[in-house]
């Protein structure tokens, strides 16, 4: 080593802990290196140098001299923001090179760039050495990743390979977001459904009262329903039955709803034959309203009653007509009952009549008028003005129990 030792400078050399790491090596790079130090040793100081002689070769052949990368790829790789995360340099070498392994970024050593925060920092090499080659890791660990992490290449080097990774967002799960989605709808048609169950009758009363069809309907019936009822043998209840069919329906159903009723022992002709007036005014009904009362002697009245085999059997086999069911109490065993009623009462259910039988306490808007109003059919020409002003009891109840008697019962047609 002579006086014309100079100090080496540029971006290729770097001075790490005793050593000295030089990227890109090329022949130029040959010569004679020298180390210096300064001691104090008993007062004085001391200058102290260490040379060593670099002879750069060549060769050709497979290459085995440089560098292999296997991780990463110049790839990039999904990270949720704010997460940890640790990724590793895998590179092949030959056992007797010395190349530098290190990450960097925008061209600057990770642990330099970050040195403020090392919020990002490189681990420590591992490496593995094998017959004619070494497998080194080097990591570099994300404390928390941040949105300016994202889109920037963080270079794995060795000597001169280097391969990069870039952080990118994962892409929205839309599955997730799908069935998210269902489950509100589902929720949403469940929560409807279940107001709907509870609150239906209300609603199609609504519904019929506020969109209701102008004209007549064009089916050919002349009434809205046939009453079918029994005649019981004891004074009481026929006395009750008889006010409920020819006092309270009709002062309900036609004259606050205006529908139309035909009754029999109150609409049919002098003289005409019983089967004829049952089977020829239950064709022109809409609807079988059908009594019955829970006292009759195990229910043989009704059994052989030749008036509900005819009305029962035009509703169910000729003409599909709707029946509506209404108990004057209540019923446990319907066993005893005909199969057309036991089948009427399993598939449509049955209305309890809960009221007294007075006709002073009924009112269209009561809850068991509620339930008949609703299997009606939907009515067209409403009664006129002056007909409900005549027709409504002025005590007439708007609440929901039967048998009350407060005043200002307002009409709801249909």
């Amino acid at each position: 080593m002579g006086d014309d030792c100079r100090e080496i400078e540029g971006e290729r050399f770097t001075s790490r802990e005793k050593k000295l790491l030089v990227q890109n090596v090329s022949a130029e790079d040959g010569g004679n290196y020298a180390c210096q130090a300064r001691l104090t040793h008993m007062g004085k100081q001391y200058v102290v140098l260490n040379g060593i002689a670099v002879n750069i070769t060549e060769r050709s052949g497979d290459g085995r001299r440089i560098p292999k990368i296997t991780y990463p790829k110049n790839n990039s790789i999904e990270v949720p923001l704010g997460s940890t995360l640790v990724v590793d340099c895998n590179i092949t070498d030959a056992r007797d090179n010395t190349n530098r392994r290190c990450w960097t970024v925008n061209d600057t050593l990770v642990d330099t760039y970050y040195n403020e925060s090392k919020r990002i920092r490189e681990g420590f090499e591992s490496c593995a050495a094998f017959q004619e080659h070494t497998m080194c890791t080097v990591n570099i660990t994300f404390l928390e990743v941040r949105m300016e992490d994202y889109g920037l290449p963080f270079t794995c080097r060795a000597g001169v390979s280097a391969a990069y990774i870039m952080l990118e967002l994962p892409a929205p799960d839309f599955r997730a977001y799908l069935v998210g989605g269902l489950g509100a709808l589902a929720l949403v048609a469940a929560s409807a459904l279940c107001v709907y169950n509870i609150f239906k009758i209300d609603i199609v009363l609504w519904y019929r009262s506020a969109f209701r069809s102008a004209g007549t309907i064009e089916d050919g019936k002349l009434y809205d329903a046939y009453v079918l009822y029994p005649k019981p043998q004891s004074e009481s209840q026929s006395h009750d039955v008889d006010t409920l069919v020819l006092k309270i329906l009709p002062e309900v159903l036609e004259q606050q709803c205006g529908y139309k009723l035909f009754i029999f022992g109150r609409d049919e002709f002098p003289g005409q034959a019983v089967a004829n007036v049952i089977d020829e005014n239950t064709k022109l009904c809409r609807r079988l309203i059908v009594i019955i009362v829970p006292a009759w002697l195990s229910f043989g009245l009704l059994k052989n009653m030749p008036e509900e085999q005819i009305a029962v059997y035009n509703a169910l086999i000729q003409d599909g007509m709707k029946v509506i069911l209404i108990e004057l109490g209540k019923i446990e065993d319907y066993t005893a009952m005909p199969e057309s009623i036991q089948y009427i009462r399993q598939k449509h259910g049955a209305i309890q009549w809960s009221g007294d039988f007075t006709e002073q306490s009924q009112c269209m808007k009561t809850r068991f008028w509620k339930k008949v109003r609703y299997h009606m059919p939907p009515q067209r020409y409403p009664p006129s003005a002056v007909q409900l002003q005549k027709r409504v009891p002025s005590n007439c109840t708007a609440g929901p129990e039967l048998g009350s008697r407060k005043k200002n019962c307002p009409f709801m047609p249909g």
